[in-house]
C-alpha cells in the first residue's frame, strides 16, 4: 500500500509540475516556429534562386538550356536539403544538447558510415553525371530497362518519365550504362512494301518525288532522304527502305509523316501496297468447281 501511495505521489507531482509544463509549451512553440520558418525560407529561397537563373538568360555566360535547367533543379534540391537539415538539428537541440551529440559523433558516424555507403555512392555518381554532362533534364535516355525523358537529376536519384506517363525513380549508384538519344541527329527509317506485280523502278521514282517534297516542307530534316533500295523479299511483298537524317528525337514524327505521304502518293499513282486477303467460297460454289474439274 505504501508503494502504491509513493508511486501515485510521484505521478501527481510530475503532472502538477508547472515548470515542466511551461518548458513543454515553450518547446512546442519553438518547434512550431522552426517548422513554419523552414517552410517560409525554403519557399522564398526557391523563388529567389529561380529568378537568379532566369536573370542569366540574357547574359553571354549562359550555358545550354537543358544544362541550365539541370543545374537549376540541382541547386534547388541542395538548398532544400541544407535548410531541412539545419531545421532538424535545431529541433533536436530543443530536447538534447547538440554539442554533446557532436562530441560523440565519431563513434556513431563510424557505425552510420557503413550503413550509408549506398547513399554516398548515389551522391558521388550524381555529381559526376552532372559534371561530365552525361545527360541533362529534357534529354530522352535509356537507363537499363527504363526509357523516357529526364525529369530531374538530384543528388541521390534520377527521375525518368516514359512517354506513357510512368515516372521511374532510379538511384544514381545503379546507373551503369546510359543511352542518350538527344545528343546527335536521329535517323528516320521507313520500310515501304509493294506487291510483286508492281514495277520497282516506278515505285522508287514515286518515292523520290515524296522525299523531295518532304525535304523542302519539313525543317526537321537536316539531310535529303535516301532511298536505299530493295531491303527484303517478303512472303507477299517487296520491301523498299527509305532513310532520312533528322534533328534529335524527330525521327518518329518524320517517319509517321513519310508513311502518310507515301500512302497518298501510291494511291494517286495506282501502286498497290499489299495487305492480307481472305477468299471464301460457299459450299454450292465448291461443288460446282469440282464438277467442272471432273468434266475436264
Amino acid at each position: 500500500m505504501d508503494l502504491l501511495n509513493g508511486l501515485w505521489k510521484i505521478i501527481y507531482d510530475y503532472i502538477t509540475n508547472t515548470e515542466m509544463w511551461k518548458a513543454f509549451v515553450n518547446n512546442v512553440i519553438t518547434i512550431i516556429f522552426i517548422i513554419v520558418g523552414t517552410i517560409v525560407v525554403v519557399k522564398v529561397g526557391q523563388v529567389v534562386l529561380r529568378k537568379l537563373f532566369k536573370g542569366r538568360q540574357g547574359t553571354r555566360l549562359r550555358m545550354s538550356e537543358k544544362r541550365e535547367t539541370t543545374f537549376e533543379k540541382l541547386v534547388l534540391n541542395v538548398f532544400s536539403y541544407v535548410i531541412y537539415f539545419v531545421a532538424f538539428v535545431m529541433i533536436i537541440n530543443v530536447f538534447v544538447d547538440v554539442k554533446g551529440l557532436i562530441a560523440g559523433a565519431g563513434i556513431v558516424g563510424l557505425a552510420v558510415g557503413f550503413g550509408a555507403q549506398n547513399l554516398v555512392k548515389d551522391i558521388i555518381t550524381g555529381f559526376f553525371i552532372i559534371f561530365e554532362d552525361q545527360f541533362s533534364v529534357g534529354d530522352y535516355v535509356r537507363i537499363g530497362t527504363f526509357e523516357g525523358f529526364v525529369e530531374e537529376i538530384g543528388l541521390r536519384t534520377t527521375k525518368i518519365k516514359s512517354w506513357t506517363g510512368e515516372l521511374h525513380i532510379i538511384p544514381n549508384s545503379s546507373i551503369n550504362e546510359v543511352t542518350n538519344y538527344s545528343v546527335n541527329n536521329s535517323v528516320a527509317v521507313v520500310d515501304v512494301s509493294i506487291a510483286y506485280e508492281e514495277d520497282i523502278e516506278k515505285a522508287e521514282g514515286v518515292l523520290h518525288e515524296v522525299v523531295e517534297d518532304m525535304a523542302s516542307s519539313y525543317p526537321e530534316i537536316v539531310r535529303p532522304p535516301e532511298i536505299l533500295g530493295v531491303q527484303m523479299f517478303g512472303a507477299s511483298d517487296i520491301v523498299i527502305r527509305v532513310i532520312a537524317e533528322v534533328l534529335p528525337m524527330e525521327h518518329w514524327h518524320i517517319a509517321r509523316e513519310m508513311r502518310k505521304a507515301v500512302k497518298g502518293r501510291f494511291d494517286e499513282k495506282g501502286i498497290e501496297i499489299p495487305y492480307p486477303r481472305l477468299v471464301t467460297y460457299r459450299r454450292e460454289e465448291l461443288e460446282e468447281i469440282e464438277r467442272e474439274n471432273t468434266k475436264r
